[in-house]
C-alpha cells in the first residue's frame, strides 16, 4: 500500500529538535510507553496558541470543555475546588490570587495554532491521538499530583512550571475530592520547565505541575487508550446495529422459534436453544467480512459530543481539498473512516482517500483524477464542513 505522509510530520529516521535529538523511530523504540523524557527547547521561541484573554472567552463557551480548579491552603488542611464550563469570567478568581488553574481541552478544535501544534506529533497513528490541553495557571497553581492512563507531551509555552514526577505502583488517592490527588506522592525527579521546553510522559508516572515565578501556561499533548471494555462495548453495538435480520430468502425477520420445547417444571431456567440461537446471532456478526475492523474504525473515527460542523462551501472545479481541523480520517484495507461513518475503497480512489486521511489535503491536480463517485463523496464531505476547498500547492 502506498503512503502519502503529511508533511508537517517529522522525517521518521532524522534527528528532530523537537524529541531531543531522536529521530522520531528512536523516540517510539527507547521512550514511547517506556521511559520520561526531558527536552530543552523542543520548540525554541514557541509562543503560546491563545492569549489568556482568549483563554477565558474560550473557557465561557457552551461547546467548549472547560474547568476551573482551586487549590485552598496547603500542608493538611489543604482543600481543592473543581468546578466545569462554561466558565463565565466573573466566576474566576482574581489574577493576584494564587493556586488555582483554568483548563480547556480540544483547543486544536477552535485555535488554528494549537492544531498546527497538534500536527507536529503525527509521528504516532492517528487513531491514538486524542487533544490538545492548554492549562493557564496563577503562581502556585496546578491540579495536584496526579497520573493519567494516557501518554502525554507537555510543552511550556509561557512563563514557568515546576514538574515532579515518581513511579507510584502503590499510588493512594485521597478520598472525598472532586480532583483525583495522590495521598502518597514520592517524586523521584524534579525540573522547572522554561517557555519551548517539554517533558514527555508515559502512562502511570505520577506528576505534579505548579506554576513558579508568576503566572504560566502549558499545551498538553495527549493520547487515547481505551479500556478493554470500552472498546468491545462500543464495536459490539456497531456489529449489533449491522446485523442483518432477515432470513436467507430476504423475506421476513429471523425470529427464535422452539417448535420442539416440551413443557417444564423449572420454567425459570434460560432454554439451552435460546442460548445457542443467541450464540449464532453473535457469531454470525463477528464472521462477516471485515465487520469488526469496519466498527472500530468507525468508533475510532467518531467525533466527540461536543464537536459540531457548520455547513460548508460548495467545493469548485480546479480546486483541491483540505481536511476540517475537527475532522478525524482513519482507514485499513477495505475501507475509509471519517466521522463515524464508513465506506468500502478500492483501486485509484481508495488510493486517494488515503493519501487524504495520511497528508490531511489533495492538491487540484489530485482531486481532478477522482472518479465519479468519488468526486460526488468529496462534495458532499465539503457540504458537511468535514473538507473544505483549498488552494495549497
Amino acid at each position: 500500500m502506498t503512503t502519502h505522509p503529511d508533511t508537517a510530520v517529522l522525517p521518521l529516521d532524522q534527528p528532530a529538535a523537537l524529541l531531543g535529538g531522536l529521530s522520531p523511530i528512536e523516540f517510539m523504540a527507547r521512550h514511547w510507553q517506556r521511559e520520561p523524557l526531558l527536552v530543552r527547547q523542543a520548540l525554541p521561541g514557541v509562543e503560546p496558541p491563545v492569549t489568556r484573554a482568549e483563554l477565558f472567552r474560550l473557557a465561557e463557551q457552551d461547546d467548549v470543555e472547560s474547568r476551573l480548579v482551586v487549590r485552598h491552603g496547603r500542608g493538611d488542611g489543604e482543600d481543592w475546588q473543581l468546578e466545569r464550563g462554561p466558565l463565565p469570567r466573573k466566576r474566576l478568581p482574581p489574577l493576584r490570587q494564587p493556586d488555582w488553574t483554568v483548563l480547556v481541552q480540544g483547543l486544536n478544535l477552535h485555535v488554528p495554532a494549537a492544531h498546527a501544534l497538534l500536527t507536529r506529533f503525527r509521528f504516532v497513528p492517528q487513531a491514538r491521538l486524542d487533544d490538545l490541553m492548554i492549562s493557564w495557571a496563577a503562581e502556585g497553581g496546578g491540579v495536584g499530583p496526579h497520573f493519567d492512563s494516557y501518554d502525554v507531551f507537555l510543552i511550556q509555552v509561557a512563563g514557568r512550571r515546576r514538574w515532579r514526577i515518581g513511579r507510584m505502583p502503590d499510588a493512594r488517592l485521597r478520598p472525598d475530592l472532586p480532583v483525583k490527588i495522590i495521598e502518597n506522592f514520592a517524586p523521584e525527579q524534579e525540573w522547572v520547565l522554561e517557555p519551548g521546553d517539554m517533558l514527555y510522559l508515559p502512562p502511570g508516572w505520577a506528576h505534579d505541575g505548579d506554576a513558579v515565578g508568576g503566572e504560566c501556561m502549558t499545551c498538553s499533548v495527549g493520547f487515547r487508550s481505551p479500556h478493554r471494555s470500552e472498546l468491545a462495548r462500543e464495536t459490539l453495538l456497531r456489529l449489533a446495529d449491522a446485523v442483518d435480520d432477515e432470513d436467507d430468502a430476504g423475506t421476513r425477520p429471523v425470529v427464535y422459534l422452539d417448535p420442539g420445547q416440551p413443557a417444564t417444571t423449572t420454567p425459570g431456567r434460560v432454554p439451552a436453544g435460546l442460548l445457542r440461537f443467541t450464540a449464532d446471532a453473535v457469531r454470525r456478526a463477528l464472521d462477516e467480512p471485515g465487520a469488526l475492523e469496519r466498527a472500530l474504525g468507525e468508533y475510532l473515527s467518531e467525533p466527540k459530543a461536543t464537536v459540531s460542523f457548520e455547513i460548508g462551501d460548495a467545493l469548485p472545479a480546479g480546486c483541491g481539498v483540505i481536511l476540517d481541523p475537527r475532522s478525524c480520517m482513519l482507514y485499513d484495507d477495505r475501507h475509509v473512516f471519517m466521522n463515524g461513518d464508513s465506506w468500502h475503497a478500492a483501486d485509484e480512489d481508495a488510493e486517494m482517500l488515503r493519501r487524504l486521511a495520511d497528508a490531511r489535503s489533495l492538491d487540484a491536480a489530485t482531486v481532478a483524477r477522482a472518479s465519479d463517485a468519488l468526486a460526488e463523496l468529496l462534495a458532499q464531505w465539503c457540504d458537511d464542513g468535514w473538507i473544505h476547498p483549498w488552494h495549497g500547492a
